[in-house]
């Protein structure tokens, strides 16, 4: 039964924000000790790059089918399926000496989280009314902005100090924990049934959800593309206080970045979309600038978290505007090309670094900024206008 009180139920989102939390941990561990899984697996650092790139891709791909598949499920049961197939590939990786088996884990993983991000908004839609959407999937998603801002900071430590096996099982250990938590308290909700007007093909045909995934993709390419390769940049500055400190001020601002949204993003989406991709744009230019030069660097690593902690939001929440009906699928889409633009920006990024430098990276974050930037401020329909205004008007056109 969908829960649509005006009271708003933060005990059921906090638990779905522990469900991002874990998500993005499973997906951006490897960013944070690239060079002790290179050591362990015998690898270069760009083979454990791709380690990203293959859990994004398989998100990337198996999102809009298996969502279309699963969409009659049951949340909650989905949920814990998807959780425990997250747990199980993790304890894999915990344990695998072989690179293959490692990557075919990350594969498996990739799999499940391609349904679980856009089923996991989609559900935190279904337990609030329409004027409390935004928040709802703010505080959702607030827990892939905490796990990069404290997880991912906490799990580089214990990888760099304890070793990355001993990271990988910590992580299985708790998303099963998680799972266990969820069905014992979630509400259950049933699932969608499938129409023309919920079909992927009829929402690709909307123009602001085209729109939507253009930005999307095109900044999560600037963002990733650099990123994933964050350990090397800490190298090549020469940064003061290595990848932990460089780790934990982007987390800080990636915390400040995703309160600001969920306070703003329901009725201010189009400034605040604005707002974080020209200070995006800003922070590269920092780098550029002072390559690294002490406080300058700091405060550049704060701002680039800033920028970077509110995208899922932003994006989801433009994206579930733009439809009445199928707001998974809406948000598979979104989903889907969010982690095409993880691969294909990571894989930019790998052939970058391994030819050139990581410097040259930043460039390339900034060329694709552009497009972006410039979309945001003229696609007012996109992200300008409410959610109500925006259905209001699709009923009118059609």
């Amino acid at each position: 039964m969908e829960q649509k009180n005006e009271k708003f139920p933060w005990l059921y989102l906090l638990l779905l924000s522990s469900v991002t939390f874990m998500g993005i941990l499973s997906e951006l561990v490897p960013s944070g000790i690239l060079p002790q899984m290179s050591d362990g697996l015998q690898v270069s650092y760009s083979s454990i790059g791709l380690l990203v790139s293959v859990y994004a891709i398989a998100s990337a791909v198996g999102t809009i089918p298996l969502i279309t598949l699963t969409m009659s499920m049951n949340r909650k049961k989905l949920l814990t399926i998807l959780m425990v197939i997250f747990g199980i590939s993790n304890l894999i990786i915990a344990v695998s000496s072989s690179y293959y088996l490692t990557a075919f884990a990350r594969l498996v993983g990739g799999t499940s989280a391609g349904v679980l991000w856009p089923m996991v908004s989609a559900y935190a839609l279904r337990l609030v009314p329409p004027n409390l959407h935004g928040r709802a999937i703010a505080v959702t998603m607030s827990g892939s902005t905490l796990g990069l801002g404290i997880g991912l900071p906490i799990m580089t430590t214990i990888g760099t100090e304890l070793g990355w096996r001993i990271e990988f099982g910590v992580l299985s250990a708790i998303i099963f924990v998680i799972a266990i938590l969820g069905q014992m308290i979630l509400p259950s909700v049933e699932g969608e049934k499938r129409t023309a007007a919920n079909s992927p093909f009829y929402i690709i045909q909307n123009r602001s959800v085209v729109i939507c995934l253009i930005v999307t993709l095109l900044t999560i390419m600037a963002h990733y593309g650099l990123y994933t390769y964050i350990s090397p940049l800490v190298e090549y500055f020469e940064f003061a206080g290595g990848i932990e400190m460089a780790s934990i001020l982007f987390g800080i601002g990636t915390i400040i970045s995703v309160v600001l949204a969920g306070k703003v993003v329901d009725d201010y989406l189009g400034p605040l979309t604005v707002f974080m991709l020209t200070l995006a744009f800003g922070t590269m230019f920092l780098f550029v600038g002072f390559k690294g030069m002490l406080i300058i660097s700091h405060i550049a690593f704060l701002l680039w978290g800033v920028s970077f902690g509110a995208l899922v939001t932003m994006f989801q929440a433009a994206v579930t505007r733009q439809v009445d009906t199928g707001k998974d699928v809406a948000t598979s889409l979104q989903s889907s090309t969010f982690n095409f633009g993880i691969v294909f920006g990571s894989a930019l990024g790998g052939t970058i670094l391994e030819h050139l430098s990581v410097f040259p990276i930043i460039y390339v974050t900034i060329v694709l900024l552009i497009i972006p930037i410039i979309l945001s401020i003229f696609s007012k329909k996109t992200f300008w206008l409410r959610e109500q205004d925006v259905i209001g008007s699709n009923r009118k056109s059609s």
